[in-house]
């Protein structure tokens, strides 16, 4: 079945941020929780995984709206990748009320930024957007009916 999912890397901290993200949206981690970078396999030819990075985040995916998936990685820079969190991408969300579009706004600026407060636009939405604690955008776009 297709369907559309964002990912996101992190420099180290995603564990952190996706127990933010649960805390927020609720449900639990799919696919048994949790992968580490230690449950990777050994592999003939592959240099061993530096231990400071034995515990970081390999994958781990949240349901959040809509049946739409969160997944998101550690990126160690002894794996080659270097983050760079930019204004390149949003996750746009669509709730189902003013409600629960009030309770994540509030929820996921905390301790970030607000780029647009929350407000009824001209195209009969009620809109804004905030980037979180951890860089992340989000937009909201609640279509009232």
């Amino acid at each position: 079945m297709a369907r559309v999912s964002t990912y996101l890397n992190f420099p180290r901290n995603t564990e952190e941020a996706f127990v933010f993200y649960k805390s927020v949206f609720g449900g639990e981690f799919s696919r048994g929780g949790v992968a580490r970078f230690s449950d990777i396999p050994a592999a003939d030819g592959m240099p061993p995984l530096a231990e400071e990075d034995q515990d970081l985040v390999m994958h781990v995916e949240l349901p959040i709206l809509g049946g739409h998936l969160l997944m998101g990685t550690d990126a160690p820079e002894s794996m080659g990748f270097s983050v760079n969190p930019g204004n390149n991408m949003y996750i746009s969300l669509e709730p189902d009320s003013k409600v629960e579009t009030d309770r994540l706004f509030k929820a996921l600026s905390a301790g970030g930024s607000v780029e647009t407060e929350l407000q009824d636009m001209f195209w009969g939405s009620y809109y804004g957007a905030c980037t979180d604690r951890f860089g992340i955008r989000w937009m909201f776009n609640f279509e009232q009916r």
